[in-house]
């Protein structure tokens, strides 16, 4: 999509809040500046919410509304956005995952998407029930070629203990997973630690979730069963990154992390 066009109205409800934004707001002659002025914004974040990028307060919707007198169209938009969720946030996630120079990413069941085999993704895609099988496998390996560029993102992992538990796709698969976590520790843009089970309650025990660094700033995501939730508030955000920094705060240092995996690597049957 070109940077000055808006997105697609019929992709998801936030794109259409992203539509009739710039639609109310060029129909009105006003510049992106005047309509920053009213939400106390800078200009580029204005240009974020126009390409659905960013996402509208409810503060911000009753705003436009009054000043555009759209009938409270943006806040029933921004009602029913946020009711459930939307089958293209994957879809949207990954296009942010493929420019970010920094990941932050917690896992407490499984092994991230960008840190598996080939081996461990198939079973667990075959356990999904994914149908077509070789082409998700092959999708979730290409992923990880932003590991290895030349500009490649910092990635931050916390590994719950018990992701190295489980014997997904049988011994030797759930081992040379553990093996590849171990390779990939040591390359320099990856920092990956473990929170060992004694640290108790924390956290991360509400489910896994990720904090990625764009250009335009900062972006979360909220993994969830058949989906996810991609969340673009900037108060949000923070928030999941306050909680990134509390669970690492019971993590173990890198070096006892990695000797905690070949441990359960020694221990795998």
């Amino acid at each position: 999509m070109n940077v000055n066009e808006p997105p697609d109205p019929r992709l998801n409800l936030w794109a259409t809040m992203a539509f009739y934004l710039r639609f109310y707001r060029t129909q009105h002659g006003q510049s992106g500046d005047v309509v920053a002025g009213w939400l106390n914004r800078s200009r580029s974040s204005i240009s974020r919410l126009e390409n659905g990028e960013s996402q509208l307060k409810e503060s911000e919707a009753a705003i436009l509304d009054e000043k555009w007198s759209t009938g409270g169209l943006f806040g029933i938009l921004l009602w029913f956005a946020r009711l459930g969720h939307d089958p293209n946030w994957n879809k949207n996630y990954l296009a942010f995952e493929r420019r970010a120079s920094e990941i932050r990413l917690y896992d407490g069941q499984l092994v991230p998407a960008l840190l598996q085999t080939p081996d461990y993704a198939r079973a667990l895609l075959i356990a999904g029930r994914e149908k077509n099988l070789d082409k998700a496998v092959e999708d979730r390996m290409s992923r990880q070629a932003i590991l290895h560029k030349p500009d490649a993102p910092e990635i931050w992992v916390l590994l719950a203990e018990t992701v190295l538990a489980p014997v997904v796709g049988g011994a030797a698969v759930m081992r040379a997973q553990l093996a590849q976590l171990l390779e990939l520790s040591e390359l320099p843009n990856v920092i990956l630690r473990v929170v060992p089970n004694s640290a108790g309650a924390n956290e991360g025990l509400d489910g896994p979730f990720r904090v990625l660094k764009v250009k335009e700033g900062q972006i979360g995501y909220l993994l969830a069963p058949n989906g996810g939730r991609l969340e673009l508030d900037a108060e949000e955000v923070a928030s999941l990154h306050r909680r990134f920094d509390r669970i690492g705060a019971s993590a173990l240092p890198v070096e006892l992390s990695r000797a905690l995996i070949k441990d359960a690597m020694e221990n795998m049957r």
